[in-house]
């Protein structure tokens, strides 16, 4: 077996899945060590669903992952690189979401990439399995290849994490994730597209660089590593706050994250560590996506900064520009 889940009193087909999605993270995290030697898995190789340039690796890590799922209790599988829903075995019981490799765009420069999973129970049909909300998941998680490998997921019982063994080829159990601290000073967000933010977001993002002498009353950090697997990691590991709004730019109205295998996946494990995860306003597990790659607006992390992104977006538009202005909507 690839992955240790002693103790763990799982339906076989959940099972049978989560070792085939752990065996396939064991080939990439050989595949992605060995970027240069074998092939360029940075090398671009077309345009996926939503429009984005694809990698070598995105087509490597999905065409792996569809493969070793046929003939698995995997009834529907849904891709970030595939357009459609895809039929793997008519009699399974589950339906499995996934972005088979997130922060492609680091592929070239060592930076953690990984990828992110979610599983539902069979519905009616391929499209309605997976365009539901969230809080239906059966289980969510990731697998982030970095200086470790690591394998993430929630079966809505907390988090579990396991640790890839380099010596036995293996996924080893390690100590969960703690619920996510709320005093964290971390923040992590592209401000290179401040001006194009709403009014709310750049209020939140102004009080924590405003530092010490700002209304926050304490000094904060900058994280973006534009991976979003790297992010949730050391968010779960350490707390802190991701926000990727939606903004004035033609097309990013909904930001560019996708909610099916991106943002309710992500949202399922941070809230089972004690965050919150929202689409700025709104808990994104209670958010029911209207196609099978629509896009949201997504914020997550320690639950009291989250909570405060939403407080800012409660406001009506005249009375929060007043506010803002002044810099004392809150000074916690």
């Amino acid at each position: 077996m690839s992955l240790d889940l002693q103790g763990l009193a799982l339906p076989e087909e959940l099972g049978d899945a989560m070792q085939r999605l752990a065996r396939v993270g064991i080939d990439l995290a050989r595949i992605i060590a060995r970027n240069g030697i074998d092939t360029d898995l940075a090398a671009a190789r077309g345009v996926n669903s939503g429009g984005d340039g694809q990698k070598a690796l995105d087509v490597i890590a999905d065409e792996a992952f569809m493969a070793t799922l046929a003939g698995s209790g995997v009834r529907y599988y849904a891709s970030e690189e595939q357009q459609e829903v895809v039929a793997l075995n008519p009699t399974g019981g589950l339906a499995l979401a996934i972005d088979p490799l997130d922060g492609s765009s680091n592929i070239d420069v060592n930076v953690s990439i990984g990828t992110i999973f979610s599983v539902f129970p069979v519905a009616e049909d391929a499209n309605a399995s997976f365009l539901r909300p969230g809080s239906e998941q059966t289980a969510a998680g990731y697998i982030i290849y970095g200086p470790q490998c690591c394998f993430v997921v929630t079966f809505g019982d907390g988090v579990l994490q396991w640790v890839l063994d380099p010596d036995t080829g293996r996924f080893e159990r390690v100590a969960s994730p703690r619920n996510l601290p709320d005093d964290s000073p971390e923040y992590a967000i592209n401000a290179s597209n401040y001006r194009h933010w709403p009014t709310p977001v750049r209020a939140f993002i102004d009080d924590c660089v405003a530092g010490a002498e700002g209304p926050r009353g304490k000094n904060f950090n900058m994280r973006w590593i534009a991976s979003l697997v790297a992010e949730t990691h050391r968010i779960l590991t350490r707390g802190g706050i991701f926000l990727y709004p939606g903004d004035s730019r033609k097309g990013y109205g909904r930001g560019r994250l996708r909610h099916v295998y991106e943002c309710a996946p992500i949202a399922f494990v941070i809230t089972q560590a004690g965050g919150g995860a929202t689409d700025g306003a709104e808990p994104i597990l209670g958010a029911l996506p209207d196609q099978l790659h629509a896009r949201t607006p997504f914020v997550f992390g320690s639950a009291a900064k989250v909570a405060r992104v939403a407080a800012y977006h409660d406001l009506p538009a005249d009375e929060a520009s007043a506010l803002f202005s002044t810099r004392g909507l809150f000074r916690s």
